[in-house]
C-alpha cells in the first residue's frame, strides 16, 4: 500500500514538473509569428512625428509613430528599439504570408500609399534568419498592408 502511494506521488510530481520545465525552456525564445494591436492616435496639436503606441518586452521595444499635420495623424510607421526599419530589396519570403494568414491579416502584397485606419497591428515574423516587421491598418472593414522592414 505504501509502495503504491509513493509511486503515485512520484508519478504526479513527474507530470507536474515534466511539462513545466520544458515549457520554461521554450518561453525564453520569442514566438515565430506574433501580432500586436495598437489603437490609432487621437488628434494632437503638434505637427511632425509623434508617438502613437509603445510595446515593450524583454525581446525589444516596438514604437508605432504617426506623422502629424494640422493636428491630425496622416501616416503611421514603425521603429524597433528607437531605430527605423531597414528596407527590403527583392521578393518577400513566403513565411510572411503564412504568418499573416495565421493572424487573420491580409497577405503582404503591394503596400498602401497612406497608412491610416481605425485599428493598427504590427506583425512580427521570425521564421527565417531575419526578424520581419509588418505594419497593417484596418480600414473599411478589411486589413490593409502598409509596410515591411527588417529589424
Amino acid at each position: 500500500m505504501i509502495a503504491k502511494l509513493v509511486f503515485g506521488a512520484a508519478l504526479a510530481a513527474a507530470c507536474v514538473l515534466g511539462p513545466a520545465s520544458g515549457h520554461a525552456a521554450q518561453a525564453s525564445q520569442p514566438p515565430n509569428c506574433a501580432a500586436i494591436a495598437f489603437r490609432p492616435m487621437l488628434s494632437r496639436s503638434g505637427d511632425g512625428p509623434q508617438d502613437a503606441g509603445l510595446y515593450k518586452s524583454r525581446f525589444g521595444r516596438i514604437e508605432v509613430k504617426a506623422v502629424v499635420k494640422d493636428g491630425m495623424a496622416r501616416n503611421y510607421f514603425v521603429e524597433i528599439n528607437g531605430k527605423p526599419l531597414a528596407r527590403i530589396a527583392g521578393p518577400l519570403p513566403t513565411s510572411l504570408a503564412v504568418c499573416a494568414k495565421a493572424k487573420r491579416l491580409a497577405p503582404p502584397a503591394s503596400p498602401e500609399p497612406i497608412c491610416m485606419g481605425d485599428q493598427i497591428t504590427v506583425l512580427i515574423d521570425r521564421s527565417g534568419d531575419e526578424r520581419y516587421v509588418l505594419l497593417y491598418v484596418h480600414r473599411a472593414g478589411a486589413w490593409r498592408f502598409c509596410s515591411v522592414g527588417i529589424d
